[in-house]
């Protein structure tokens, strides 16, 4: 099965957000067809969580919340996480979600 282009499905996920009421920024362009993600959500008021994808046991698409990597759950930590990111990964995109209720929008399941 041909996996959807990262730049549609980044699309999707800052229209979800807005259509909830919440911002989602573009923060990172990463390669439009198979660059990783990496989402941070802020929600505003010095907290805030990164996610990452990874796959379960049985091969499904998943994203992590990385404070189980000690990320958060302060801004300024994820946010030097971010730019750890963003340095070593050209390709990557990076997509940061503002909202006061810490909502991913993901379709995918998270694990905390």
């Amino acid at each position: 099965m041909d996996r959807l282009p990262t730049r549609l499905w980044i699309e999707a996920l800052a229209r979800r957000a807005q259509l909830s009421g919440a911002s989602a920024f573009i923060v990172q362009h990463g390669d439009d067809d198979r660059g990783d993600v990496l989402i941070k959500v802020a929600c505003l008021n010095g907290n805030a969580a990164a996610y990452a994808p990874s796959m379960n046991l049985e091969g499904e698409r998943i994203f992590l919340n990385l404070a189980m990597q000690g990320i958060g759950p302060d801004e300024a930590s994820v946010d030097e996480y971010v730019q750890r990111a963003k340095a070593r990964d050209r390709d990557l995109w990076i997509i940061e979600i503002e909202d006061r209720e810490g909502r991913t929008f993901l379709t995918e399941p998270v694990e905390n």
